[in-house]
């Protein structure tokens, strides 16, 4: 994994969440660009429109489409890149069916720089 190398898509509801992300992960020094979906359905969109995507941050609790119905359809679609998708979350029980569907890694949140860098680098090698 070189510098400044991956393109992630970050699906979060909550703009906050979505800005600490982008800043976490612009100064890890291995993102070249995040994407921001702000829900599953937003980011099925992204998926379909661009294929640079590497990797996939994905918060449960959204509205209109939220993580677990968007990891299902994204697992279930062939024609659609699957890619390691990182569960991030606050309830615990929700991350045991996000992996059964499919998800690679979880965070829990509050997210912390280094825990998510590392999963990242874990899903990616």
């Amino acid at each position: 994994m070189s510098e400044n190398s991956l393109t992630i898509l970050a699906v979060d509801d909550d703009m906050i969440n979505l800005k600490l992300l982008k800043s976490m992960l612009k100064k890890s020094g291995i993102v070249k660009e995040v994407i921001e979906a702000g829900n599953g359905s937003e980011a099925i969109g992204v998926l379909k429109s661009r294929d640079d995507v590497d990797i996939i941050l994905l918060d449960i609790l959204m509205p209109i489409m939220g993580g677990i119905e968007m990891l299902k359809i994204v697992r279930a679609d062939t024609n659609m890149p699957q890619l390691p998708i990182i569960v991030l979350t606050t309830d615990e029980t929700k991350k045991y069916e996000a992996l059964e569907i499919g998800a690679n890694e979880f965070v829990t949140k509050p997210i912390r720089s280094e825990t998510l860098i590392k999963k990242i680098k874990s899903v990616l090698i």
